[in-house]
């Protein structure tokens, strides 16, 4: 039979010795995942911030600003193929008539239908009618000359009516614009171009790029040029404000109303509306519109998360939406926005 080893005594202190040193450990990396004071203070120096974005194919990291939607250019979205393209078919080439051919024919046809062309009758005089032709056309015109006076007399009094009417309308909508005029309004922006999306699996990646002289939405930024020139690694840590898990939003509702996580399903809805807006997915932002079922949703968990009466009164809201109905939308809205994303490594 095999004798067991002894089993020594551990000495209290060694034990203390080790448990201090997977404290460190537990802080380092604790740390390492927080800002330092210097970073926060450019960042906001900038007005700009990292994000993090976890979507079910993969984590990225990207920059989010918010500026007055007077200061930027709207992005520009990649346009629509042709439907002939799509089809594979060709429009239809219409054969234009020779024109030589063309005006010989056309003149025929006008020298037939011309008044007065057409063969004279039998008995008729030609130098008879044409006096009497000459009396009744100076008697004509003599009541015409008469009748245009007066026309144009009151012509001229209608114009200037007209006109004056026509000042008074211009000046009425030029005092309705400048009422109606919107107020500049705060507007988010992200690092993409032409409604994609960029989102870079490695803060290096993220650096690389924003250092190079690639063509993207945020150039328009008066903080740009420092903001190429301050950045690092080491400075690309978002919040836990900027850090968003659309991954898990569908697998959270579909565990049902006391399994959903309030702070992962409104910070879901704040950064779907705002790369919605900055995309321009209108599928998206017509889902999370007010007064959609999920925008409903939304308010509903704030609500419950506040507190007191009104999140008594939330709760039973919460209890009326349909979980699954809710976590199919979601999965539509995370669609959409994943397949606007260009991943770059």
């Amino acid at each position: 039979m095999a004798r067991q080893p002894s089993k020594e005594p551990v000495d209290d202190a060694e034990l203390d010795e080790v448990e201090d040193d997977e404290v460190e450990d537990d802080e380092v990396e604790e740390a390492s995942s927080e800002r330092s004071a210097s970073t926060d203070a450019m960042w906001e120096e900038l007005r700009i911030q990292p994000v993090e974005i976890a979507l079910p194919k993969g984590v990225g990291y990207t920059l989010r600003a918010y500026r007055l939607n007077t200061e930027l250019t709207p992005t520009e979205v990649e346009p629509e193929e042709d439907a002939f393209e799509q089809a594979g078919a060709e429009p239809e080439e219409i054969e234009i008539p020779d024109s030589e051919v063309f005006s010989e024919e056309y003149a025929e046809v006008a020298e037939r239908e011309r008044p007065g062309s057409g063969p004279k009758r039998k008995g008729s005089s030609s130098d008879e009618s044409d006096d009497e032709s000459d009396e009744v056309s100076d008697d004509i015109d003599a009541e015409l000359e008469e009748s245009e006076t007066g026309d144009a007399d009151d012509e001229s009094d209608a114009d200037a009516e007209d006109a004056d009417e026509a000042d008074e309308e211009t000046e009425e909508e030029e005092a309705a614009e400048e009422e109606e005029e919107p107020e500049p309004e705060e507007v988010p922006a992200f690092l993409g171009h032409r409604g994609r999306l960029f989102l870079f699996r490695s803060p290096e990646a993220l650096v690389a790029f924003v250092t190079s002289d690639a063509e993207h939405d945020l150039i328009q930024l008066d903080t740009w040029e420092s903001a190429k020139s301050r950045i690092s690694a080491a400075s690309v840590v978002p919040t836990d404000d900027d850090r968003y898990e659309l991954d898990l939003v569908v697998e959270n509702l579909r565990g049902g109303r006391d399994a959903w996580d309030s702070d992962l399903l409104i910070s879901a809805g704040e950064v779907a509306r705002d790369l919605a807006h900055a995309l321009r997915l209108e599928a998206v932002r017509t889902a999370l519109a007010p007064g959609s079922p999920l925008d409903d949703l939304d308010e509903a968990l704030r609500a419950d998360a506040n507190g007191g009466v009104g999140g008594f009164f939330a709760r039973r809201r919460l209890k009326k939406i349909g979980a699954q109905q809710a976590a199919l939308g979601w999965r539509t809205i995370i669609g959409k926005i994943s397949a606007a994303v260009d991943w770059r490594d």
